[in-house]
């Protein structure tokens, strides 16, 4: 049984979050104009975004090839 799977929904799961918690900082900034807040939704968006690379090329990552196969 491999655990590729449910890495997979995880960090999917991390992406969600991610955005979404930038998208709600990004709505507190705009009540408040607190500028700790627009700074965390930056980073948020930063970091979901670079899951999202991750996760579009986690077969490279893992060593794995273009096949699903591990290259030898």
């Amino acid at each position: 049984m491999s655990l590729i799977p449910f890495h997979r929904g995880l960090i999917a799961t991390a992406i969600v979050f991610c955005y979404g918690y930038g998208v709600w900082e990004a709505i507190s900034f705009s009540r408040t104009g607190a500028g700790l807040s627009l700074v965390m939704a930056s980073l948020f968006v930063v970091l979901g975004s670079a899951l999202v690379y991750y996760l579009s090329r986690m077969n490279r990552f893992l060593g794995y090839g273009s096949e699903g196969r591990p290259e030898s």
